[in-house]
C-alpha cells in the first residue's frame, strides 16, 4: 500500500495484491497522472470498483463501505445452509 498525501489534504492511494491493483484518490488529476503506470505494466482499467478480492465495495456521499455479503451467501449455498434460521450471537443468557 502506497499513500501520497499532499499538504492541502489531498491523497492518492495505490494498493497492490499479487496481480490486482487499486489506484484511487480524491484528486482526479493526480489519479490520471498515476495512470502512467500503464506504460510500464499491463493494465486493464475496470472503471468504478465494485468488487475486490471477494469484497463488495459501495460508494455513497457518506463514504465507502466494504461488505463480504456475496462471499457469505455463496458459502452458505455451498454448504447447504442458505435457508437456515439465523440466531443472535452470543446467545442470550437464560434467566
Amino acid at each position: 500500500m502506497f499513500f501520497k498525501r499532499f499538504n492541502d489534504g489531498r491523497m492518492t492511494i495505490v494498493i497492490v495484491y499479487i496481480d490486482n491493483t487499486i489506484l484511487t484518490g480524491d484528486d482526479t488529476g493526480e489519479v490520471e497522472r498515476m495512470k502512467v503506470l500503464a506504460t510500464e505494466f499491463e493494465v486493464k482499467d475496470l472503471g468504478q470498483m465494485r468488487y475486490f478480492l471477494g469484497m463488495e465495495v459501495a460508494r455513497s456521499r457518506k463514504g465507502i463501505s466494504i461488505s463480504q455479503r456475496k462471499y457469505v451467501l455463496d458459502l452458505l449455498t455451498e454448504i447447504g445452509m442458505l435457508g437456515c434460521k439465523p440466531s443472535d450471537t452470543p446467545i442470550k443468557a437464560r434467566k
